[in-house]
Formats: C-alpha cells, sequence, structure tokens
C-alpha cells in the first residue's frame, strides 16, 4: 500500500476446472504470483470446487478436497496480501457458499453468503443454507492426507472465525465481504459494513451473461459504491465454467464512490475464450488503485454514514486484523490532468450543454422575481469570462421570450483594454441584438488618482491629463509595471457604474475566486454570479461549445475569436505598440495546475504531499519543472487561505459540479485561518 493512501486492488477470473479443487487452487496460486503487486486480490464465486458443481456440492469427496485445497493455498500464501477466495463448506450438516479470507499464511476468517437465488437458471437453496440463520461464531476446518494409499486421521486443525459480522482491517482500509446475490438485493449487506466502517467491500460472484446483463451489474457496481462511499471490487466465474446450461463472461469490475475505475473483458465485448485455457490461470482481471484518504475525507464531509436512525442496520462486527506492505511504488491509477474537462468529445459536449442550461435556468428563476422594468447588466470585457455570463443571459432571455433590450452590455475601456478585446466586445453585444452602452473610464479613475493623491508607476499627475498620463504609461519598462492602487481604482470604477445601471450579472469564475484574482468590491461583486463556480479550464469550452451548437455566422465567429485570446484583466498598461502586457498566467501560474490543485485540494482534502505526487502522476512534470509546479502549489496555498475573506461575502449564484466555494453551501472556512501546517 501506497503510504500516501493508495490501496491496489485486483479482480481476478481464474481457468476453472470443475469439480477439480486441486487444479483451480493451482490456478490461484498461479494469479496471485502474477499479481504480487496487489494489496487485495478477490476471486469468483466458489473458486475452488467451480459454481456449476451441481448435485457434486453433496459429496463429502469434494467437499473435502476443498477445505484441504484451501489449506494448501493459505500455507503456500506468506505474502502480505489480503486473499479472497470462494469454497463450499459443510458445518455441523449445513453447506455454505463462503468467502475465505488469508493472508501471510493464516485463513484469517470465512464469511458465508446470506441471499441465495432460487429464480429461472438459480436454484443455490438446493444445496446451500444461507448465512443468515444463526452460525457458530468459529468453525474448526480439518486437514486430512493420504499416505501410503491408505488415509490417515486428520493430521491438522484450523481454529477460524466464521460468520456475516466479520470485517477485516488494516490501518485506514476495512474490507467487507459479500457474495453474488447480496449485491442484488434491496439492502445488500455490504450497506451494514459500510455502515460499520467498511470502505473496500468485495463482491465474489458466478455472474452469467444474458442479453444486456452486463450493462445493469456495471451500473448495480457503481451504485453501490457511491451509496456506500467506499470502493467495490467484483470478481465474476468465467467461460471454464460449465457451459451445459449457462455462458459466465468472466466480468470483473472495480469501481470507486461512484465511478467504474477498471473493468475487464468478458464473453459478450471481445474476451478470448482460448484465454480459459491460458496456463497462467488468469481468465480475465480488473486492477485499480483506490484512494483511501479520499473515501475517508469523503465520509467526513457526508457525514450520513453512521445513519443513527437506521439502528435496525447497527449491529456489531468483529474486526480482524491483517497486514499490508507499505512501500512508493509507481501509482498505476490514471491521474486525469484536467479533471474539470472531460477527454472525451462527446462526454465534453454534455458536460457543457449541462452546465450551461444550469446556468440559464438559475438565471431565469433569479430575474423572473425583479421588476420587469428593471435593466440586467453585464460588463462586456471581450474576455472569456464576461463572454459566458453575456451568452447565458442572451440565451436566458430567448428562453424566455423577453425583450433582449432590456439586457445591457456595458464595455467600459481602461488604460490596459487593447483594441481587440473591447471591438469584439462591442460587436458580439450588438449582434446579439442587445443594448448596448460604452463608457470609458479614464477619465474618471485619473480624478480618482488625484483625489487620493496618488502617483501611478511613479508618475507625478501635476496638470497633466489623462490622455498624457497613458502616453507616458505605454513608456514603461515592464519592470515598473506594478501597482495595485492603480489596478484597483479601474476595478471599482467598472463596478459602481455597472451597479447604477441596474442588476448586475456577474462574471468571475471559480478558479478566479479560490486565488482571490478580483478586486474586493470590484470585478469581486454583482448581484447575481452565472459563473460562480465554474473552472478557468472549462470556461474555454463552454463557450466554444456554445460557438458552435448554439450558433452560427457572425456571433460564432466573435465567440471563437474571444476562445483564442489571451487571458488578462487588462488593468495594467498597454505597451508602446498598444499590445496587451499583461498576462495573468504569467504572474499567478498556469490555470491548469490551479484547476488541478483546486479540484483535489477541495475535492479530495488532499494534502500538499499528496497534491505534488498526483501532479507527477498527471505527467505535469513533462510540461514544467519541479520548481516550477513547487512555486504554482505554493502560490495556490497562500492566496487559496488569503483570499477566504473575499469569498465569505461574494453575490448568489448556482453550484454546477463537486467542487464549490460557496459559503453558504459547500465551504465554509474562517477568513483569518492560518496555512502554516500545509507548508
Amino acid at each position: 500500500m501506497h503510504p500516501l493512501g493508495f490501496l491496489r486492488v485486483t479482480s481476478v477470473c481464474t481457468t476453472t476446472s470443475v469439480a477439480n479443487p486441486m487444479a483451480n487452487r493451482q490456478a490461484i496460486e498461479k494469479a496471485i504470483g502474477l499479481f504480487a503487486d496487489s494489496d487485495v486480490l478477490v476471486f469468483g464465486e466458489l473458486g475452488l470446487s467451480g459454481y456449476t458443481c451441481g448435485e457434486l456440492f453433496t459429496q463429502k469427496t469434494l467437499l473435502d478436497a476443498c477445505v484441504r485445497e484451501l489449506i494448501h493455498l493459505a500455507q503456500a500464501v506468506q505474502s502480505k496480501q489480503l486473499i479472497v477466495v470462494g469454497l463450499p463448506l459443510s458445518i455441523d450438516g449445513k453447506l455454505f457458499n463462503v468467502a475465505a479470507v488469508i493472508s501471510q499464511g493464516k485463513i484469517l476468517g470465512i464469511v458465508p453468503k446470506q441471499h441465495l437465488p432460487t429464480y429461472q437458471e438459480f436454484y443455490e437453496s438446493r444445496w446451500f443454507q444461507s448465512g443468515s440463520m444463526p452460525l457458530p461464531g468459529e468453525v474448526h476446518l480439518s486437514l486430512a492426507s493420504s499416505e501410503s494409499g491408505t488415509d490417515s486421521f486428520f493430521r491438522s486443525t484450523v481454529l477460524v472465525p466464521f460468520g456475516t459480522d466479520l470485517l477485516f482491517t488494516f490501518g485506514q482500509v476495512t474490507v467487507g465481504i459479500e457474495i453474488c446475490e447480496d449485491l442484488w438485493v434491496p439492502i445488500p449487506p455490504s450497506a451494514c459494513q459500510a455502515i460499520a466502517g467498511a470502505n473496500v467491500l468485495l463482491n465474489l460472484s458466478a455472474s452469467n451473461e444474458t442479453i444486456g446483463k452486463a450493462s445493469y451489474r456495471k451500473r448495480l457496481v457503481a451504485t453501490q459504491s457511491g451509496k456506500c462511499i467506499a470502493a467495490y471490487a467484483y470478481a465474476s466465474a468465467g467461460p471454464s465454467e460449465s457451459t451445459t446450461d449457462l455462458v459466465f463472461g468472466g466480468h470483473c469490475l472495480i469501481a470507486e464512490n461512484g465511478s467504474l475505475l477498471a473493468e475487464s473483458r468478458r464473453i459478450g465485448t471481445g474476451l478470448n475464450i482460448a484465454s480459459a485455457a491460458q496456463e497462467d490461470g488468469v481468465t480475465s482481471f480488473a486492477t485499480a488503485e483506490i484512494d483511501i484518504d479520499r473515501l475517508d475525507h469523503d465520509r467526513r464531509v457526508a457525514g450520513t454514514m453512521p445513519q443513527p436512525q437506521s439502528r435496525e442496520f447497527h449491529r456489531p462486527f468483529r474486526r480482524i486484523a491483517f497486514e499490508l506492505e507499505v512501500e512508493s511504488t509507481p501509482l498505476k491509477r490514471f491521474v486525469d490532468a484536467h479533471p474539470f474537462v472531460p477527454s472525451a468529445s462527446t462526454e465534453l459536449a454534455e458536460r457543457c450543454a449541462e452546465i450551461f442550461e444550469i446556468q440559464c435556468a438559475a438565471l431565469a428563476k433569479r430575474v423572473s422575481q425583479l421588476p420587469v422594468d428593471l435593466p440586467l447588466v453585464v460588463g462586456v470585457s471581450g474576455g472569456l469570462d464576461s463572454t459566458l455570463a453575456l451568452i447565458v443571459a442572451a440565451k436566458m432571455f430567448d428562453a424566455m421570450s423577453w425583450d433582449p433590450r432590456r439586457l445591457v452590455g456595458i464595455t467600459m475601456p481602461g488604460f490596459g483594454t487593447s483594441v481587440k478585446t473591447k471591438d469584439n466586445a462591442v460587436e458580439l453585444t450588438r449582434l446579439l441584438g442587445l443594448t448596448l452602452e460604452t463608457i470609458d473610464i479614464r477619465d474618471r479613475c485619473f480624478g480618482i488618482f488625484q483625489d487620493l493623491k496618488h502617483k501611478p508607476f511613479g508618475i507625478a499627475l501635476g496638470e497633466n491629463t489623462w490622455q498624457t498620463l497613458q502616453h507616458e504609461l505605454e513608456q514603461l519598462p515592464s519592470e515598473r509595471r506594478n501597482d495595485l492602487v492603480f489596478e484597483n481604482v479601474q476595478a471599482r470604477m467598472r463596478t459602481m457604474l455597472l451597479m447604477n445601471r441596474g442588476f448586475v450579472i456577474g462574471t468571475g469564475d471559480l478558479s478566479e475566486s479560490a486565488l482571490g484574482w478580483s478586486t474586493y468590491n470590484g470585478d469581486h461583486m454583482s448581484m447575481y454570479n452565472v459563473n460562480c463556480s465554474v473552472p478557468k479550464t472549462l470556461v474555454k469550452f463552454l463557450v466554444q461549445y456554445v460557438a458552435m451548437n448554439r450558433y452560427d455566422g457572425d456571433i460564432r465567429r466573435v465567440l471563437l475569436d474571444i476562445v483564442d485570446t489571451p487571458i488578462s484583466p487588462e488593468l495594467l498598461p498597454l505597451s508602446k505598440n498598444k499590445s496587451l502586457h499583461q498576462s495573468t498566467e504569467a504572474t499567478i501560474g498556469p490555470y491548469e495546475l490551479h484547476d488541478f490543485f483546486l479540484y483535489h485540494f477541495v475535492r479530495g482534502g488532499a494534502s500538499p504531499d499528496k497534491l505534488r505526487f498526483l501532479a507527477k502522476n498527471a505527467k505535469f512534470d513533462v510540461a514544467y519543472t519541479e520548481d516550477e509546479i513547487e512555486k504554482v502549489l505554493a502560490t495556490f496555498l497562500r492566496r487559496f487561505f488569503a483570499s477566504q475573506f473575499k469569498r465569505s461575502c461574494v453575490p448568489d449564484g448556482p453550484k454546477v459540479g463537486t467542487v464549490s466555494l460557496s459559503p453558504r453551501g459547500d465551504w465554509r472556512m474562517p477568513s483569518d485561518a492560518d496555512p502554516a501546517a500545509w507548508f
């Protein structure tokens, strides 16, 4: 197990020799050797005997052979792994379908199946008893031997914990086990195990393939992992089971908190039938690394796992300890460098469509409560964020059949406004049929500089006008282009003008909120912010999606030109050639890194060490040096803590994803919290 909380789990379907426990044990042993780097291995239901033995389950020869091979398997496996295999087990004249748990040469416990299917092709209750009946807490397993052709007396007896009340623990890892049909019932045993603390749920299964069943099976596994805020590993029997009446597909699945992490091939999706006879004993498998720390974080956030009102599900569980090797092995789990932006084009389009419609619906509800003659105002800069807010409002007006002239786009050029962004803002507003207003703020800001006796960039104002100041500013060398008062006066002037014109629709995005990249009571403020939980890395794709799917002609052309515009607040002076001199990402670092840290910090509660580790596994070390990543991480943490005072008083706005910083909803944090522990 990785010291940063990653547990490697493998679900395995092995080659089955029906009613031949020795051959099945050998196949399982080979598979264990192949997956020596996995912490937990789970095999299919009744894997030591085969699921399709029928009346042979009543034969003492088969049952004794299964126990003998189980003990041999336990003795052969001395590694610090948790191995879970299935077999039939006779206890006091009753036969049970069980899962045996093995680690470091010992059988740690045995868990019986509780729900026995007896419908359609299943008739398990013909042979097996339910594990829900009163059971002994321990059972004796005896190993018989055959020497010189003569059966000797039992030479080895093992006392093993037995029951449906067993959980297996190592540090933060708690493993619960259920068997096949147990998952398909209204209240699976894994639900009770999760309430009791299990965060890794294993299922030994023999689910045959019929048309459409696999899709339902996947949804079932993913849904149960989400309901239980746990990992769920599912291992099924394969095509080497008897095909007298059925075919088993070898479907192996691993899910984590509602998301499918790994899936094997199966019959129906190209599983090579010849693989059922492979010498390594493995027909199919699925491997994934479970983020145990994140599951614990999610349970702390949800706070619903104990369910105190459900006392009938609160029963005592016995906890059996096991050990795992802990070392910093390379991570095999896929770490998405852009967690807010799906890589598949279809999924990205679906996400953009859903977010855009959420924004439109949210704004429509809020505006419906306003006086019908109150103008709606958007400060239009020609940048991505204000463009997104403008087209959300425009499409909302279309959907509600309201007069678009009520929506006012105000462009307010300042000392750092480029010709391109101003022209795009003006043209887009006109093309959308909205009311356009242009207010140059430079003269007003110049007067405030005089009132404050402020010297922008050290330049004495004297009898100058804003035009002469503009000219002098353009001559400044790059090392002198730093004046926070100069920037803030412009941002607050724009907000004052907007606020006095009508109901202001905010434009700031989630990433800016996280980093405090706004002027307090400037662009930080509005009456309603439709972009408040859209991260910067997704804003561009949203505007591009709307351009390609909701508009055509000149509107599409302008929107795509805005998509290609560098990100800048345009508050610092232009250069001599009137081009942009201020780049947000050059100042605070790449947004793709900030959004990556934001996602894992807020969504998963990742520590700085884990953030570094995840960034490396997301392959950011290819595009950035270690020092660059470290610098951006430090900037993110410093600014995130320092900017909470801005987030504590942000306007209302719709939540669109799992990461939100609303002080009324998802993120309540003191403005004076000390970040020392994170550094």
